[in-house]
């Protein structure tokens, strides 16, 4: 039975500079069962659709024509109040940012109360009970629905998104974007959390993602949309296996996979999205594609049907589609090419031994007694206040239980980055890898530190700090925070050198060079342009010129290109790459993409908790990992190959607060392998093999014996 039934659907938006063409003549159709998934950059029209099936297109925006039939229903003709109805009783929605979806006033039990007892005839009792059992069903604690939505971490804010979406058992889940900017084992238990439910709930699925790899993991079908056309159409296995359209094969090439060995540049499709102020009169994606021709300019190509398949493609040199396939996988193809040696030159730019930085924690009065002498007075208690502390007790225990008046956010790491390498650092979310990269930077100032700078000591309270800062720079993740939108490009970039007094008689000759440099050329076409005007890739690379255009040493990138799409994250860690090659700049990238990094990456170090747990060569960490919690995040990277058979690893509960004194390894709570001795001893980085491959566990991975080599007592020391 048809569930979703979208034909030629078209939508504008009228704006102050004429109307942009976002949705021209998309269709697809959801079966009951069927997951499927609407993919393709920012830009090309995933989200607007899935938007004018849920009625939630801004006022600006007209659906010109179309229909959106749901099991045989028009949702255009509906009254506000039949859709409202509809879209929680037989639809719902999960927002891409859980944060903006929740309110910060409400707790999160009430808000799905609410959303429970307007669609349904129920008191305040029944409503919390199924409150308790949909924190049940998404794996939260049931005793944790009077918390506010900052108390939750970011995975745990959008298992009460999924919560919300489900009260009331959809026919229909639309998924937006669910997983983007999480840590891999965040995404991997979400992932399994919806697929879980869904075989529970038997309800179908509508993803919308850019992730390939996500999508190879949960959809059946799918569509490729580019400038608001479906590219490419069919199988999930026909379209990431035997890509026919060259713009799928580019987003799929541009997913590097773990097991695949790796040189030279990362695919990147070239160019920027179409702006669609005007409908193309020829292949939308013509100006970006290597194999275009002059009928590709001219005339827009079908969307027909593949012989004896159900593969649908709008190209108009489909029968040449083997050999394309076969040329996209080459970066050259895409006009890509690292320059230079990928062989660091051995001398070491930074090198830290034993980093720490810890914060205060804020005690309250109840927080400075110990919790012994309360115990045995709530133990006590009965009725609603027992309740309440069965609930809360883990909270009230840390209050009055915490040995440690710090939180120790980086404690004890140990690093080194040479000239022209680049030396990933890997973690979850809050294991420290930011704080780290921002103490590097001496944006927060360390608790104990012992470092080298470019052959020369240095303390951070040293008076020459801006001249340490011009040779160190930091990028962040996000370009919207870090670039002042009411500057010009040119502005933005020329303001370090005016701040260091740097170069001051060429200033205008050194912005336009370093923009050319990062790919923005000619560099007078972006000089006057603010960042509201530049795509995700475009502000990433006026960031990463704004901190080159000092012409630093060592860079700090803390999850530039996390945000991007794949396309955009290729083309910054290409010219990451290309800059360590070439320019001989040392590169410290904090990420929690795996993958990605694995591809430029010459070492690699684990962090958990604040401390390292394996260091080594890139090639060896991926291909042979010693410590548990690298073999975790290993595991919980999705495949791209819709045929894998990968096992989703679950991590038994949560990490440990980083302000818990601990005896032991941290990650022993969680470890599948942990012995007495893992939570009665901490193991220092120890060279298991003797390559300066190193880890802190007594079990590593692949070695039978019960003592390692021990190379070293602190964490993190070379």
């Amino acid at each position: 039975m048809t569930l979703l039934d979208v034909k030629d659907l078209v939508v504008r938006y009228d704006t102050g500079d004429g109307p942009i063409h976002s949705v021209n003549g998309v269709s697809f159709t959801i079966e009951d069962g069927v997951n499927y998934a609407l993919s393709g950059e920012s830009a090309s029209g995933k989200s607007t659709t899935a938007k004018a099936i849920l009625g939630l297109l801004p006022n600006h925006a007209v659906i010109e024509s179309g229909t959106i039939e749901f099991e045989g229903r028009d949702l255009r003709t509906m009254t506000p109040g039949e859709r409202q109805d509809l879209l929680w009783e037989e639809i719902a929605f999960i927002p891409q940012t859980a944060i903006d979806a929740l309110d910060p006033m409400m707790t999160v039990g009430g808000q799905i109360r609410q959303a429970v007892q307007i669609h349904r005839t129920v008191s305040e009792e029944r409503a919390s009970r199924r409150t308790r059992e949909l924190f049940e069903t998404v794996g939260l604690n049931p005793g944790r629905t009077e918390d506010y939505p900052h108390q939750f971490s970011d995975g745990m804010r959008q298992r009460v998104v999924i919560a919300m979406a489900l009260a009331l058992d959809p026919k229909l889940i639309i998924a937006d974007e669910p997983t983007t900017g999480l840590d891999v084992v965040v995404q991997d238990e979400i992932i399994d959390n919806i697929l879980q439910i869904q075989e529970e709930t038997d309800s179908s699925l509508l993803l919308i993602t850019h992730d390939l790899s996500v999508i190879a993991e949960t959809c059946d079908e799918m569509s490729m949309l580019y400038g608001g056309t479906v590219m490419e159409q069919g199988r999930i296995d026909n379209l990431l296996l035997n890509p026919s359209h060259p713009y799928t094969m580019g987003l799929r090439n541009a997913y590097p996979a773990l097991d695949v060995e790796h040189d030279g540049d990362l695919v990147s499709v070239p160019g920027e999205p179409p702006n669609l102020d005007s409908k193309p009169t020829g292949c939308v994606f013509e100006p970006r594609c290597p194999f275009a021709t002059d009928t590709c300019s001219e005339t827009v190509p079908d969307l027909e049907k593949l012989p004896y398949r159900n593969h649908w493609i709008a190209c108009h040199h489909v029968e040449q589609s083997n050999r394309m396939r076969s040329e996209a996988e080459d970066s050259s193809t895409w006009g890509g090419a690292v320059e230079g040696s990928r062989t660091p030159d051995g001398k070491v730019l930074l090198e830290v031994e034993g980093l720490r930085k810890w914060y205060e924690r804020g005690d309250s009065l109840l927080g400075r007694l110990p919790f012994e002498s309360i115990e045995p007075s709530i133990t006590g208690l009965t009725g609603n206040i027992r309740e309440w502390y069965d609930r809360r007790g883990d909270v009230i225990k840390e209050m009055f239980g915490q040995e440690e008046s710090h939180v120790r956010a980086v404690d004890g790491v140990s690093l080194s980055v040479a000239r022209g390498e680049i030396l990933g650092v890997v973690g979850e979310s809050g294991c420290g890898k930011s704080t780290l990269g921002e103490t590097l930077a001496l944006l927060e100032e360390p608790t104990v530190d012992q470092f080298m700078f470019d052959g020369h000591s240095h303390d951070y309270h040293q008076e020459n700090l801006q001249s340490f800062r011009r040779k160190l720079q930091i990028i962040f993740q996000n370009p919207y925070e870090s670039l002042n939108p009411r500057l010009t490009v040119e502005q933005l970039v020329k303001e370090p050198l005016t701040i260091h007094e740097y170069r001051l008689d060429e200033r205008e000759t050194v912005v336009e060079e370093t923009l050319e440099k990062v790919g923005l050329a000619p560099a007078g076409r972006y000089l006057d342009m603010y960042p509201n005007e530049l795509s995700g890739g475009e502000r990433q690379r006026v960031a990463i010129a704004q901190a080159l255009v000092l012409e630093p040493k060592l860079l700090i990138c803390d999850e530039p290109a996390s945000m991007l799409d794949v396309s955009l994250q290729a083309e910054v860690l290409n010219l990451l790459r290309g800059l360590a090659n070439t320019e001989g700049i040392g590169v410290l990238y904090i990420s929690h993409d795996l993958t990605s990094l694995s591809k430029i990456a010459d070492r690699m170090a684990i962090m958990y908790l604040g401390k390292f747990v394996e260091r080594g060569r890139t090639e060896r960490i991926v291909s042979d990992p010693q410590h548990p919690y690298t073999e975790a995040l290993l595991e919980a990277v999705p495949e791209t190959d819709p045929k894998g058979n990968r096992e989703r690893i679950t991590l038994d509960r949560k990490p440990a607060l980083p302000s818990r004194a601990t005896t032991g390894c941290r990650f022993a709570p969680r470890c599948p392998k942990s012995t007495d001795r893992c939570w009665d001893q901490e193991l220092g980085l120890t060279e298991w093999t003797g390559d300066h491959h190193s880890a802190a566990c007594f079990h590593p991975a692949n070695d039978e014996s019960d003592e390692p080599n021990r190379v070293d007592q602190d964490i993190g020391s070379d």
